[in-house]
């Protein structure tokens, strides 16, 4: 049987467009951060309730399945005066995964992907943040998956800044970035009659981030 034999739709919104220098101006080479980051440095956590981290794979090379994981924990960082300071530490639980078809989701979880019986657990760990627009940045860090370590680079977009009805500080970032499966050992796979392969090797890693400040420890 197979198993990704269907597709689950999610619509999302195209990430801002960076601001584009007038006509005549003078060019420059410094990065001038968005004036309301100032107000971001601290410790944040991911807000599950409102947050997404997920995932997207071409099927049988005409389609598009979707997923996402629906447990993790996460420790995050901002330094608006210094960006390169800033940090995230995410661990997604694997058995958590979610696409929607149960049977794939078996599918996925057993020894044929990601083996969550014997890799319960999949990190990225940042390593370094440069900025590259007002609201741009470029995360560096190690993404670990079956016991491999492999870097990556997390193209992010600030969304914005708000207190929520409840007095709690939001920030929004969306995420992404592409990889190829077979680097982290998810080599299952078949082919088509026509030749091509049923599931792609490149995954498009998608996070749509809705972070909380906490509160600062005790002491």
């Amino acid at each position: 049987m197979n198993l990704f034999n269907r597709v689950v739709s999610s619509r999302r919104q195209a990430p801002p467009v960076p601001p584009q220098r007038p006509a005549g101006a003078p060019a420059s080479t410094a990065v001038l951060p968005d004036p309301h980051l100032t107000n971001l440095t601290g410790e944040w956590v991911v807000d599950p309730a409102h947050s997404r981290i997920g995932f997207s794979v071409r099927h049988a090379m005409v389609t598009t399945v979707r997923g996402c994981f629906l447990e993790y924990e996460s420790r995050l960082y901002f330094d608006a005066r210094d960006p390169a300071r800033s940090r995230a530490d995410i661990t997604l639980f694997t058995s958590s995964v979610d696409t929607g078809v149960e049977q794939r989701d078996a599918h996925l979880v057993g020894r044929d992907f990601l083996d969550a019986a014997t890799y319960p657990r999949m990190r990225f760990t940042s390593t370094g943040v440069e900025q590259a627009g007002a609201d741009l940045f470029r995360m560096s860090g190690e993404l670990t998956i079956k016991g491999v370590s492999r870097p990556v680079v997390l193209d992010l977009t600030y969304i914005g800044h708000v207190t929520d009805p409840f007095g709690y500080e939001r920030a929004g970032f969306d995420g992404t970035t592409t990889i190829n499966r077979s680097d982290w050992g998810l080599t299952y796979n078949s082919r088509l009659a026509e030749g091509g392969a049923m599931v792609s090797e490149k995954v498009r890693l998608q996070l749509d981030i809705a972070a909380i400040r906490m509160a600062p420890s005790a002491g």
